[in-house]
């Protein structure tokens, strides 16, 4: 049974909230059968709700057999074991169903990694609630005086044990991708990262751009371990691709740190692609939700392009019927499909930011690539250099990931004029004409 409280102004209301919450239950394998909500001005700090609304829940609880209680909001460890004592029924939180779901998913070593570690350090406060045999005491060995640890002890020393063990096997994953990511500066092949909500379509959309036969699922985070693959931009220049975990509202404090090495591949990125559904009710929630993660990582003011994704579902006489996003028996061209984004972005008044796109249908792909391609050209900075001729290296990066406007060899050296992607731009500050 789902139980919802809203308070204040949310963001989202509480019944589309509970919906996506219903969703997630899905995901991990639940069945929902109800759902309670409650207006609050202010939470009890004691039990989440009220004394009243308890009561409707047990009522509610037992009318429709339900043996699990999961509330859409972050419940403190007391406030949880407080709810388990008064329902006698197992109760969970957004918190913890998401991190069942992650569990379910991690496919890498360092995604299993990051899991286990969000997971211990969500459950070692509330591990006094977890067993009944945690107050009996470990009889002491010989020599020790006094009656040894309790149970609840050496289950939260083996905890915080565990805990340091992960994230020092984490630091040195880190430190592993930092080498790779110094080797991909060094080659400056630009780095563009797909961002947006779970299951907005981000790995089809990788799919479509770059081959990369990733698995897509119709879940909740589908993907959890980034994938990166090289594609090309219409002016023959290649781009690295990245597809990372997606947003939830919400979402758990502990899964923002433990995944920080996922996470950092956004920060690096030159430009980010927000992969929008348009066609889902709540796709405005969904886009300031994306807003808000992305500010909270240190990336809103990074250039974005907005895929706004799924458009075939507009057209389902041409995508099959139902707007089920498969080819028609009649088939459509990819010019036919490239037709439709942009007489969408006409009716729409979208500026060039927005991008309509089909990532199922191959829709849009080339308009997508070619705004992609103007958002790195755009951050390009101005150089005019003398490079002596011993740093000719410099001149091949300018030759290789620039745009040359004049270049003059004089006797001390070459002389060039030209624009280069910001991030390479402070190797030339010492050789400014």
């Amino acid at each position: 049974m789902l139980v919802g409280v809203e308070f204040g102004k949310p963001l989202w209301s509480t019944s589309d909230s509970l919906d996506e919450l219903e969703q997630l239950a899905a995901t991990a394998g639940v069945e929902v059968v109800g759902r309670v909500t409650q207006k609050l001005s202010d939470p009890n700090p004691a039990t989440l709700v009220g004394k009243g609304k308890l009561e409707e829940i047990k009522a509610a609880r037992d009318e429709q057999q339900a043996d699990l209680l999961l509330f859409d909001e972050e419940l403190t460890p007391g406030q949880q074991r407080n709810l388990e004592d008064a329902f006698g029924t197992k109760v969970l939180d957004r918190t913890g169903i998401i991190l069942d779901i992650f569990a379910r998913h991690a496919q890498t070593r360092e995604g299993r990694l990051q899991v286990e570690l969000a997971q211990l350090e969500y459950r070692l406060p509330r591990l006094t609630r977890m067993w009944t045999h945690l107050s009996r005491q470990a009889v002491g060995g010989v020599g020790l005086r006094g009656p040894g640890e309790t149970q609840l002890e050496v289950d939260r020393r083996r905890a915080q044990e565990r805990i340091t063990k992960l994230k020092n096997e984490l630091v040195e994953v880190h430190e592993h991708r930092e080498r790779y990511r110094q080797k991909r500066r060094r080659e400056g092949v630009p780095i563009v990262a797909l961002v947006g909500y779970t299951n907005a379509g981000k790995s089809t959309l990788l799919n479509a751009l770059s081959d990369a036969d990733v698995l897509v699922q119709n879940v909740l985070f589908a993907t959890l371990d980034p994938t990166t693959r090289l594609i090309g931009l219409p002016d023959g220049q290649h781009a690295l691709l990245t597809d990372t975990v997606g947003f939830i509202q919400r979402l758990p404090t502990q899964l923002v740190a433990a995944f920080r090495a996922t996470l950092e591949e956004i920060r690096e990125a030159d430009v980010l692609v927000h992969v929008l559904d348009l066609t889902h009710p709540n796709a405005e929630e969904q886009s300031k939700t994306v807003d808000q993660v992305l500010n909270d990582l240190g990336a809103g003011e990074k250039p974005r392009v907005v895929a706004l994704n799924k458009i075939d579902r507009l057209f389902p006489q041409l995508a099959g019927g139902n707007g089920a996003s498969e080819a028609s028996p009649d088939g459509i061209s990819a010019v036919d499909g490239d037709n439709i984004s942009e007489q969408i972005r006409a009716d729409m008044g979208l500026t060039s930011d927005f991008v309509p796109i089909s990532a199922q249908l191959g829709w849009g792909m080339d308009e997508l690539l070619k705004t992609v391609q103007e958002r790195l050209k755009a951050e390009y900075k101005h150089v005019h250099v003398l490079i002596p001729y011993e740093d000719s290296e410099l001149v091949s990066l300018l030759h290789e990931r620039g745009v040359i406007e004049r270049e003059e060899h004089v006797e001390a050296g070459t002389l060039i004029s030209g624009r280069i992607p910001g991030r390479f731009s402070h190797l030339f500050d010492r050789y400014k004409a």
